[in-house]
């Protein structure tokens, strides 16, 4: 039986490999398709979410009681490899939407469940998760400010780097209570995207990631009402970095590893088919040791990975450090792997005609995405001194 977050869930491994090879296929199909006019118009169109919703691929991750396929942590991991391959904004997309649930679930009651959580599962709605500020970091020292009122709160602040924050129907905001201090005073509310006293500014042009909207967004007495709060006042980054940001880091780092395979895919049948002075660059010993290392560098990455998914999935208290670690790593190894890559296919690499262009760019922003590297060392370096300090008092 699964826990509200999806752990004890599992697809039996027939059907597991049925849909895996279904995903695969739509990835290597319709999904380069849709990367191609995604990277033409410079817009993830709305059609392109309503086939991920047929396809069923919007609630994978979810148990099947909130009307998901039912799939273990690992199970979805092995998915998001895959899915990862493709063009990043249907990575984000699959991403996004198969992971909030997570964290609104297990602090819905029935009308939240039922008004929230199953839609967004089923792809009816889009909630765009709201933590991050433009002047803060992304955890206690949040500002945005949640004024008491009549049924409900209102809500004044910033929040930036909103990934969906224009195109939603609902910002998961994490806000903190007027006048409180540490996480004790956050909340975690559901706020309309058309609720009035909010300002949406679209900041979609990037580097990379193309497609994918980003907003940044300017709250002034904006109402919600009471009904909108997940869980108790004092649980906004419980919510937040327990229900959310554990499993998605692991998920971010397993991008990480879909998209370097897909690097090395690249650079491989490049090699193989660029000839100079009569012969295969992949016979040069230039380029097949920088193959080589790339293959290592990713086997790697994957088993820790995995290995973080296996922990996070059986809730050890090492999952969190994992999670980190798992990020770090593979962060690392994608820098390394794209540029090797790019440097296999020479100057026409840098052609926006060739994909590898594309999936060098991408890989820029997964350095950002659910904390860079500088905060999953803090994190990992806690951790092992903890544990030193937990050893050295035992008897």
């Amino acid at each position: 039986m699964s826990t509200p977050d999806g752990r004890g869930q599992q697809l039996v491994q027939h059907e597991f490999s049925v849909l895996r090879d279904r995903v695969r296929e739509w990835v290597e199909g319709p999904g380069e398709l849709w990367g191609s006019r995604i990277e033409a118009d410079d817009v993830a169109p709305g059609e392109l979410f309503d086939a991920l919703r047929t396809e069923g691929f919007l609630g994978l991750a979810a148990p099947v009681d909130l009307g998901g396929a039912g799939l273990s942590f690992s199970q979805w991991m092995l998915l998001m490899e895959l899915f990862s391959r493709t063009h990043a904004s249907v990575r984000m997309l699959v991403h996004v939407i198969n992971g909030t649930w997570r964290s609104m679930n297990p602090y819905a009651d029935p009308w939240q469940r039922e008004t929230f959580v199953t839609p967004s599962v089923r792809g009816d709605i889009l909630v765009a998760f709201t933590l991050t500020e433009p002047d803060n970091g992304s955890g206690a020292d949040i500002t945005c400010t949640a004024r008491p009122a009549e049924d409900g709160y209102l809500l004044t602040g910033r929040k930036h780097l909103i990934t969906f924050g224009v195109r939603c129907d609902y910002w998961l905001l994490f806000a903190r209570l007027a006048g409180s201090s540490g996480k004790q005073g956050t909340v975690a509310l559901l706020v309309d995207r058309h609720a009035p006293g909010v300002t949406v500014e679209d900041t979609s042009r990037t580097m990379g990631v193309h497609g994918t909207d980003h907003a940044s967004l300017t709250f002034s007495d904006t109402p919600v009402p009471v009904t909108n709060r997940l869980g108790a006042e004092g649980d906004g980054l419980t919510i937040a970095l327990g229900g959310f940001l554990t499993p998605s880091r692991i998920s971010v780092a397993m991008s990480c590893v879909g998209l370097a395979q897909r690097a090395q895919q690249l650079a491989v049948d490049y090699s193989r088919h660029r000839v100079t002075f009569g012969k295969p660059i992949s016979s040069r010993q230039a380029i097949a040791f920088m193959i080589a290392e790339n293959e290592a560098d990713i086997e790697a990455a994957r088993a820790l990975v995995l290995h973080a998914a296996d922990e996070w999935e059986r809730g050890t208290d090492r999952a969190g450090a994992l999670s980190s670690m798992a990020k770090m790593v593979a962060v690392d190894m994608l820098t390394r792997v794209t540029d090797k890559a790019l440097q296999v296919h020479g100057g026409r690499g840098y052609m926006k005609s060739e994909p590898i262009e594309r999936v060098y760019r991408d890989a820029r922003a997964q350095r950002f995405e659910e904390g860079t590297n500088e905060i999953q060392k803090t994190v990992v370096a806690h951790d092992v001194f903890e544990r030193a300090r937990d050893r050295k008092d035992q008897p």
